[in-house]
């Protein structure tokens, strides 16, 4: 089996590159290092072929999905405060990178494409548990980006005949998460700040609640889906259990916190119903927050060189996002 990970050497697609690679397969991965890290592959660089490419552009990186048997489409960039001062950068690289993507999958007639999708899509829901038929309102270009994204690759699977399936993931955490970002990478900016001695950043009083899947469960969720015969269909990923900010403080055993400002266009909850991946594709997370946060501990050394956020570089970071986002 020859297999293409876009976005391989980030969080999500190096765990993959790590999954095909115990099931036997030629992997090509396609990355510019936008998000990714390239040490996140170092342990396999001689068994996989890596290619630094920027997939917006129709380069020489198409010729790699000739005779590809499976596509996983995960390069994206990411990140809420980013996406409002760029969007034409997450234009490109979310949008026309898809299209390039799945249209060089429809050229050379992959055989199953897996988009890794985002939750983002549902904004600020109404319903919880949040279903694949909930209403579809993103709040910020990352997320737009992402929805369009999807609606391509959908698009193309009904009019075209591809075997596409769409995941649309909650807060996905784990070993080898990004270590930049003022959110999104929540867990990045803890253990940074944990590794330093610093308070941890708590936004607002705590206790919001996130749908946190550990990235192991996610993988398994992504290969459930290539493994199937859906096609043109959209499954959300999640733990479907709901845990509060200041219960992951609790579980990473520290008591240096401060709070900044509660950010406009954020959910106080985030909750995944999965029943539908659970019937369709037999799949259900098994990773506690528990377990997950332990394996994370286990290996917080990653985050050694990650940057260390401060109240005071947060509210830089983010002066944008409440100016644009904070207008009734």
């Amino acid at each position: 089996m020859k297999s293409i990970v876009t976005g391989g050497a980030g969080f999500i697609g190096s765990h993959l590159v790590d999954k095909l690679l115990s099931m036997n397969h030629e992997i090509i991965v396609l990355d510019n290092f936008s998000t990714g890290n390239a040490e996140n592959l170092s342990h396999v660089k001689n068994k996989i072929k890596l290619v630094d490419c920027d997939i917006s552009k129709k380069e020489i990186w198409t010729n790699e999905f000739k005779n590809a048997d499976w596509v996983f489409h995960i390069a994206a960039l990411a990140d809420i405060v980013p996406s409002i001062q760029n969007p034409v950068s997450y234009f490109n690289s979310n949008v026309v990178g898809t299209l390039n993507v799945i249209n060089e999958c429809k050229i050379n007639k992959v055989k199953r494409i897996i988009y890794l999708a985002s939750a983002s899509c549902y904004g600020l829901p109404k319903l919880y548990p949040t279903t694949e038929q909930s209403e579809i309102k993103p709040e910020y270009p990352y997320a737009l980006t992402k929805l369009l994204g999807e609606q391509i690759v959908m698009h193309w699977s009904k009019v075209y005949d591809i075997p596409v399936v769409s995941l649309r993931l909650f807060n996905v955490y784990g070993t080898r998460s990004r270590t930049s970002g003022t959110y999104g990478a929540v867990f990045g900016v803890f253990l940074a700040q944990k590794l330093a001695n610093k308070p941890l950043t708590i936004v607002g009083d705590g206790n919001q609640t996130r749908d946190f899947t550990y990235v192991s469960d996610v993988i398994n969720a992504i290969i459930c889906a290539v493994r199937s015969n859906k096609k043109a269909e959209i499954y959300n990923v999640g733990s479907g259990r709901s845990v509060s900010v200041n219960k992951i403080v609790e579980l990473l055993g520290t008591k240096k916190i401060t709070h900044i400002p509660k950010r406009p266009g954020e959910p106080d909850n985030s909750l995944a119903g999965i029943n539908k991946i659970k019937k369709d594709l037999g799949w259900e997370p098994k990773v506690t927050i528990e377990e997950g946060i332990g394996i994370i501990l286990k290996n917080i050394n990653y985050w050694k060189k990650a940057p260390v956020w401060t109240p005071s570089s947060i509210a830089i970071a983010t002066k944008e996002w409440f100016e644009l986002l904070g207008k009734k």
